[in-house]
């Protein structure tokens, strides 16, 4: 099937249906029906269960507690950097900020403000900064870890349309990360100053979710929503987890100016895991 084909599909298809139908699916507690469709998971996308602190397929009661299984300790140590890549998957874009658009792909940009939902004073902190793209493919552990030191001080659900966020996807479809469905989530660090994390949802993701909120989207508004936590000191440490996709998708991350120098290995559609370097302050 050719790119543009598989493209238009994504235009065509009923993606939030499909998305509803395959949520109730991973959630439930079908016991052997469940163990036979992680089977054929773990088989068709060749994930390695040896990483996982529970290597024991028959033992998950839900295809989303497969799905978001925990690492076995130490299987993903901390570079010594000033920031760690937070997420096994591989690259899709990364950065300087031209002004305020991001390069999505060839022909493709959107922009800081389109991302964050509409907020300029929000995006007029990361005007001339830097951003990472990376993707999370099915076979990916998908729980999604700092990259830095932060403390939150707001989360914004942005609500939007379902398209896949595969490579093809993102050649074919404009303003795919400003359009679909999101949570972004606003940090403040001592040393590099405001940082974002944006979890960006996806045709057939479930939900996304919090380590300080629990499942943000569960009803799928359309309406904007917003938490602010000035007053409750929510302070995360380089590596530790902030959140999950209940199946795959996307994070954007949003830097200030003259905030990061990325690795210089890295490179669109190399494979990154958590932790590795992903950049320092520059000297």
């Amino acid at each position: 099937m050719s790119d543009r084909l598989k493209v238009l599909l994504q235009y065509l298809l009923p993606k939030r249906h499909l998305t509803t139908f395959a949520g109730r699916v991973a959630g439930a507690h079908g016991g052997a029906i469940t163990t036979r469709l992680i089977r054929w998971f773990v088989g068709k996308y060749d994930v390695d269960m040896n990483e996982a602190e529970n290597a024991d397929i028959f033992s998950y009661k839900s295809f989303n507690d497969f799905f978001t299984r925990p690492l076995k300790v130490g299987a993903r140590p901390l570079a010594t950097a000033d920031f760690v890549c937070p997420v096994d998957g591989a690259i899709s874009q990364f950065g300087a900020i031209d002004d305020h658009h991001i390069l999505q792909a060839k022909g493709h940009r959107f922009t800081t403000t389109e991302l964050v939902g509409g907020d300029n004073a929000l995006a007029a902190h990361f005007r001339h900064g830097s951003f990472a793209n990376l993707y999370l493919s099915p076979k990916d552990y998908h729980r999604l870890h700092m990259p830095c030191d932060g403390t939150l001080t707001r989360m914004i659900y942005v609500p939007g349309v379902l398209f896949s966020v595969n490579p093809t996807t993102a050649r074919g479809v404009p303003n795919l990360f400003a359009r679909n469905e999101r949570v972004v989530c606003v940090f403040e660090s001592s040393e590099y100053g405001p940082f974002v994390m944006v979890l960006v949802g996806a045709t057939i993701v479930g939900s996304m979710a919090t380590v300080w909120h629990g499942v943000v989207n569960p009803g799928r508004t359309s309406k904007v929503s917003e938490w602010t936590y000035a007053d409750q000191a929510i302070v995360l440490d380089k590596g530790k987890e902030m959140g999950r996709f209940l199946l795959g998708s996307t994070i954007v991350m949003l830097f200030r100016q003259g905030t990061i120098a990325f690795n210089e290995d890295w490179k669109p559609e190399r494979p990154v895991r958590l932790g590795e370097l992903m950049g320092n302050r520059p000297a």
